[in-house]
């Protein structure tokens, strides 16, 4: 059984990579359990085609302790025979969304949820500042990782940190970078920048995902490319993830960046080609100008 991770920056469109990496996955034979560890309980939406799966956290709200959940009840079988399980969280500013997290791995560990399966995978919210969001990581349930980022300066900060806490618990817990999947937003050479990126983290690009509506269209009817349009060159795409995932063997022990040196990467390849490479900023004449003008 091999236990993946996918991490990245809130909507920088991780479930939906992850989901659709899955179904691919699956159609290639592989038994799966995705474990949802986002209080929104969006992670599995689109194998179980609906609103929001009902959470451990949720279900043990209403019982009163997770000691009273059956495994049946919180575990549903989704597309392909994929297993699906929410973590959940509490309300909106009471109480700690990580701790969902910590509770519902233990409960599926305790339940034998992990027997007869290939893969785990979890699906993993924002940054690992949280020790809960940072519990596949730090407790070893998550052997290798993946970093679902874009060209964006903040996708690629979260993207640095994540691996920051990778490092932090590579060496106790023997979790590895299996790669950065870059999820496109057009940036301007933006493939480029996130290669540089993985070299520098002394990981891969394991894929990068063309941005195609497709992937909107699919989700507006709580399916997968795969599902809604299996001939679509979207679909291929992430087979094509799906497959690299499968055969990869190359984990390594990350290397982050500092601060100065993400932003020095950002301004070697973030420049437009053929433009002057001269940041240019206001000077103090042009906004003493700007406001005799207003007045």
């Amino acid at each position: 059984m091999r236990q993946i991770a996918f991490y990245g920056k809130g909507g920088i469109g991780k479930s939906t990579t992850s989901q659709n990496t899955i179904a691919a996955l699956a159609e290639m034979g592989k038994r799966i359990m995705i474990v949802g560890c986002d209080p929104k309980a969006d992670s599995t939406r689109l194998i179980l085609h609906a609103k929001a799966q009902t959470s451990v956290m949720q279900l043990a709200g209403q019982r009163g302790s997770v000691e009273d959940l059956e495994l049946e009840e919180v575990l549903v079988t989704g597309w392909r025979g994929i297993k699906c399980v929410e973590s959940g969280g509490p309300e909106p500013g009471v109480g700690c969304a990580g701790r969902g997290v910590i509770t519902a791995i233990n409960f599926l560990e305790e339940s034998g949820a992990y027997e007869d399966v290939d893969f785990v995978s979890y699906d993993v919210l924002g940054d690992v500042v949280c020790g809960g969001f940072a519990m596949p990581i730090r407790e070893g349930k998550a052997q290798e990782i993946y970093i679902v980022t874009s060209g964006e300066m903040m996708a690629m900060y979260a993207a640095n940190n994540i691996a920051r806490g990778i490092l932090k618990y590579a060496h106790s817990g023997g979790v590895r970078l299996g790669g950065l999947i870059c999820n496109s937003r057009n940036v301007d050479r933006e493939a480029k920048l996130i290669e540089a990126l993985a070299a520098r983290l002394g990981t891969q690009m394991i894929h990068f995902v063309p941005r195609d509506n497709q992937v909107q269209r699919a989700e507006l009817r709580r399916l997968t490319v795969l599902e809604y349009s299996p001939d679509h060159p979207q679909a291929a795409e992430y087979r094509t993830l799906a497959r690299k995932i499968a055969e990869n063997r190359n984990f390594a022990i990350p290397t982050p960046l500092t601060m100065d040196e993400l932003e020095e990467l950002l301004l070697e390849y973030g420049i437009l080609e053929g433009e002057d490479e001269t940041i240019v900023g206001v000077t103090e004449a042009e906004e003493q100008a700007k406001v005799a003008a207003a007045v």
